[in-house]
């Protein structure tokens, strides 16, 4: 499970947590302090190009001239093996978006024409869009978008490109090509949604991702159902597309040998690689697990890797790398590829440390009922982590924070790793301190200098608790078959609630100042302002007017939010307040807000143990879905005015080996400051898939 970037209000200004002078918090019990590294550079640019609703960043990698040789070398291994899975997210997505990529990388850079014109600038956008999505459907809303540019002059730039390079089909000329790809990039009516979540239709024949060929959502629900659901079952289906051949309903397994072979062959040569510079035996073990999983393609062997990963404690590197989030699959199935490298961040890892230290207290003390807890957590690891290079569907646009594995049994048998992406949430940190909502959107003086002074913390302290004892919380009823199984599509959604409600309901508990993770309860109280206005409000600056919610950490927030202020109605405990003709968000009671969220948080608890789909889908779909059209209007009117980008992601690190004859000396890194530049450096070296026609 992976938490998101949507804290808009989020402002790095807790005064006594500055990475300028690195001061040091001191608490009761423990001390936190930001990482160092003596050769970072103060003076680094966290804004690169804007496009569109984009805004791309770029984050430097604090301690990397602490490393050792080895470790260098075991990241730049890594490094590789993540790249060389970015064409899986373009196909997974899209089953034309290799053949979509190719042709406009092909435009892109080999086009000699006249680069100053305002269709070229269209075009331009429309590539930095697609690669930022990867694909031509919306990363975040998954709605299919279209060149702004005329279909006329996209003809006229293709056939000033050098057309040879394009991927044609057989003796296709070059004038078929483009009608054969004209309502592929045209036509909103072809392939329109990535994922469409709507309920009462097959969403699987209604999304356009290339999980599923040839066949309905009965027909793979009942494909499924024939496979043991219960105890150690893998994730069936996680590894795999689903289609129909000759009557017969199957799967391609990707898998080397299988499908992705291509790019697959070349992650195991480097994890073959990363194995031979291992820093130990439990992560050398872990290694070698996961790329007999990706030679064998079966799920028992991904599991036992997973366990093997969770035993990985002691490793200062670490990686997540394959098929592993489920929010692209309308029935949460099918697992998108990413690939996360990563150094552990000992300074900052001492908050979210001593949150997992206590995750039996916090299940003990949980408002659920009894019968749904665990009796026993289990081995949650818990770290910050700087991030050194992400892929795939953890690219260009990432989470802050992540918590693996998602597999229920391993969870509970084993425990689970949870991390917060330390680096990543800085660069954020330093965009939202330059301009950022809460002067259009706070309530007032004392709410905006409250999250002014404790909405870092606050934001920090939630994605912690979120990923750390969140998802690690709770158990599923013994004889209740697997979430995505009986919850469908509306698990992702409900699974993210249900994380979000353990940390808001513990960030206003009197727990957290003793553990001498926070100062005082006026940083839940921050935290409360900035999540609710999110949730009912600001996030809405993401959708076009008319549109309702499906993205399932979007529609999670509003139904937190929208729920708490419908049933607190009778006391006043949320408000929406009229100020000079605009709106705003009022919280009039936190510890009455406190306990709504901790009943909340029984009943979806409760939903998910007993695998209770009908209550699950009655309150996702009365509190997470619908959109106040005339506030929704109010909202993105206001923000218009601020020029500020509602979605950001990054350019990624580059890492240079330096070689002394056939060994590596040493391995050097380099911030790239062009978005553009680096989407086209990767598909030259990083585009081993071949094209679908």
């Amino acid at each position: 499970m992976k938490l998101v970037y949507v804290l808009f209000l989020s402002i790095p200004l807790f005064t006594a947590l500055k990475r300028d002078n690195r001061e040091i918090v001191k608490t009761s019990t423990i001390q936190l302090a930001e990482p160092k590294d003596t050769n970072a550079d103060e003076s680094f640019e966290v804004a690169a190009e804007a496009f569109a609703d984009i805004q791309v960043l770029r984050y430097q990698i604090p301690g990397w001239n602490d490393l050792s040789l080895k470790q260098k070398e075991l990241c730049y291994y890594l490094y590789e093996a993540a790249l060389c899975g970015r064409d899986i997210i373009y196909d997974q997505k899209d089953k034309n978006g290799i053949l979509l990529r190719k042709t406009i990388d092909n435009i892109y850079g080999s086009y000699k024409g006249d680069k100053s014109t305002a269709d070229w600038k269209k075009f331009e956008t429309y590539c930095g869009r697609f690669w930022f999505s990867n694909g031509n459907h919306h990363h975040y809303g998954n709605e299919k978008f279209i060149p702004e540019c005329s279909w006329d002059y996209f003809v006229s730039i293709a056939k000033a490109s050098d057309h040879k390079r394009f991927p044609k089909s057989g003796k296709e000329n070059l004038d078929q090509f483009l009608k054969r790809i004209k309502p592929l990039l045209y036509d909103l009516n072809v392939n329109p949604k990535c994922v469409d979540l709507r309920s009462g239709i097959d969403n699987i024949q209604a999304s356009s991702n290339n999980f599923y060929e040839n066949v309905t959502q009965k027909e793979v629900e009942a494909f499924y159902a024939k496979k043991p659901t219960t105890g150690n079952a893998p994730s069936w289906g996680l590894n795999s597309k689903t289609v129909k051949v000759n009557g017969k309903v199957v799967e391609k397994v990707w898998k080397v040998g299988g499908m992705y072979n291509a790019s697959i062959s070349k992650i195991v040569m480097w994890l073959n690689k990363a194995i031979t510079v291992a820093e130990n035996a439990n992560q050398k073990k872990a290694l070698e697990l996961l790329v007999k999983y990706y030679k064998t393609g079966n799920l028992k062997d991904f599991d036992d890797y997973c366990i093997a990963w969770v035993h990985d404690t002691e490793s200062k590197i670490d990686v997540v790398n394959g098929f592993i989030e489920v929010y692209l699959d309308a029935i949460g199935k099918k697992g998108s590829f990413e690939s996360t490298v990563s150094i552990r961040d000992d300074e900052s890892t001492k908050r979210i440390k001593a949150i997992a230290e206590q995750a039996q207290w916090f299940e003990d003390h949980s408002p659920i009922d009894p019968k749904h807890k665990k009796k026993e957590v289990k081995g949650i690891t818990a770290k910050a982590i700087t991030v050194v290079v992400e892929s795939g569907d953890a690219a260009p646009s990432t989470p802050i924070g992540i918590n693996l594995p998602n597999s229920d049994w391993i969870r509970k048998d084993y425990g689970s790793k949870s991390v917060s992406l330390s680096n990543i949430i800085y660069s954020y940190n330093v965009m939202s301190a330059r301009k950022g909502t809460l002067d259009e959107f706070g309530l007032n003086d004392e709410v905006k200098n409250r999250i002014k002074k404790y909405g870092a913390l606050g934001s920090d302290l939630h994605t912690d608790m979120h990923e750390c004892i969140g998802h690690a919380s709770g158990q599923i009823n013994e004889g209740v078959e697997t979430t995505d199984k009986t919850l469908k599509n509306y698990a992702s959604c409900l699974e993210e609630a249900r994380a979000d409600l353990v940390a808001l309901y513990y960030i206003l508990d009197q727990k957290l100042v003793d553990i001498g993770v926070m100062p005082s309860l006026e940083v839940a109280k921050a935290q409360y302002d900035n999540y609710v206005l999110n949730g009912l409000m600001t996030q809405l600056t993401r959708l076009k007017p008319g549109d309702n919610l499906e993205e399932a950490h979007m529609r999670n927030r509003q139904l937190n939010s929208m729920w708490a202020f419908k049933m607190g109605q009778k006391d006043s405990v949320i408000q929406f307040v009229k100020q000079q003709g605009k709106t705003y968000v009022q919280i009039r009671d936190y510890n009455k807000l406190r306990n709504l969220f901790g009943e909340l948080l029984k009943e979806i608890q409760r939903i998910k143990s007993e695998g209770d789909y009908e209550g699950g889908k009655n309150l996702v779909e009365t509190y997470g879905v619908k959109v106040d059209k005339e506030l929704h209007k109010e909202i993105l009117g206001r923000f218009s005015k601020l020029d500020i980008k509602p979605y950001k992601g990054f350019i990624q690190p580059k890492l240079i080996p330096v070689m002394k004859g056939n060994k590596i000396a040493d391995v050097k890194v380099e911030y790239p400051t062009s978005f553009f530049s680096q989407m086209m450096e990767y598909g030259k070296n990083y585009g081993l898939l071949g094209v679908r026609n």
